[in-house]
């Protein structure tokens, strides 16, 4: 099996055609709809959007920006998620 590439047109479960592309997602590439937002890709993920930092090339995006700020083909995201606790 061969991977497509980015921008390839690929089925969408509704029939209409979806188009990926590429980011970079904590060091490993990943290919996800076009047109999502930072809140949408971490939907998308499946992670939870509370107590996260997210980082977009290299710059902190606000989690007040998170709905405002779209993902492009190529961005780097470094995502780490805060842990509770301590002596």
């Amino acid at each position: 099996m061969t991977r497509g590439a980015v921008g390839a047109a690929k089925a969408a479960p509704s029939g209409a055609l979806a188009t990926n592309m590429q980011i970079v997602f904590n060091g490993e590439a990943r290919d996800v709809p076009e047109g999502l937002t930072v809140a949408s890709l971490l939907r998308h993920l499946g992670l939870p959007q509370e107590r996260l930092a997210v980082e977009r090339n290299l710059a902190l995006v606000p989690l007040r920006e998170w709905d405002n700020t779209p993902v492009a083909a190529g961005d780097r995201f470094e995502v780490v998620h805060f842990v509770g606790g301590g002596v």
